[in-house]
């Protein structure tokens, strides 16, 4: 299978401090890649990197052969970990926000998944609960038909019957012709959906590999391998 995702030697320096250090990555085509670690990882920052958000200090990037910028903006439909609509707008002003702005939106897909997240498109966004706009974010980014999705703690900070409603999203939308990053902590909850995962520790890729493999080889869970790594 071909590159999607190709990163060699990235560091990301802030002032004093060392975000990222000499990250080479490659991500295959049609995988669901988990980017683990806890906060202060670099876990962040490389998803920034890779959304055209930040520059990197050195290092290449490359997303489906091209440098992070407008081409790969695009291609790739990406969830932030903080809320990105406008408190004034309904969720149908959001509907055709993307529409207006994403040739690859697909409005049917988006108007499926709101009935799947029991979503109505009257409600105004500054009305929503913290899990409801989590829902309304996802929907919105699985609706563009985009090669990469990159989802940044899709789950973090919601009960867990919205949590249930997001991975199921997440599973039931993902399109194999595609690729997928997803950044988390909360493994548990995540792992039978990664093909792949990778380990971040203090900006430096610690381990990686295919999580069917690594489960086999270690004998172990990769939530399990996850503490041990991480020592909690």
């Amino acid at each position: 299978m071909t590159n999607i995702i190709e990163i060699k030697g990235l560091s990301k320096t802030y002032f004093t401090k060392k975000a990222l250090n000499n990250v080479s990555l490659a991500i295959e085509k049609g995988k669901v890649v988990g980017i683990l670690g806890p906060n202060g990882s670099g876990k962040t920052t490389l998803i920034k990197i890779l959304t055209g958000i930040l520059r990197p200090t050195k290092g290449e990037v490359y997303i489906d052969g091209n440098k992070p910028g407008v081409i790969t903006k695009s291609i790739v439909s990406y969830l932030p970990d903080r809320n990105f609509l406008y408190d004034w707008m309904k969720i149908q002003d959001a509907i055709n926000f993307f529409k207006d702005f994403y040739q690859d939106f697909d409005e049917n897909k988006a108007y499926g998944l709101l009935e799947f997240m029991k979503l109505d498109r009257d409600m105004k966004i500054n009305s929503l609960s913290k899990g409801m706009k989590e829902k309304l974010n996802l929907t919105l980014v699985l609706s563009r038909n985009a090669k990469v999705y990159i989802l940044d703690e899709p789950i973090a900070g919601v009960d867990p019957v919205a949590r249930d409603q997001i991975l199921d999203a997440i599973i039931n939308n993902y399109n194999e012709e595609s690729t997928m990053l997803i950044t988390t902590h909360l493994v548990r909850d995540m792992e039978n959906i990664f093909d792949e995962v990778v380990f971040l520790k203090e900006g430096e890729v610690y381990l990686q590999g295919n999580a069917e493999v690594l489960r086999e080889e270690r004998n172990m869970k990769i939530d399990d391998l996850y503490k041990e790594i991480f020592g909690e």
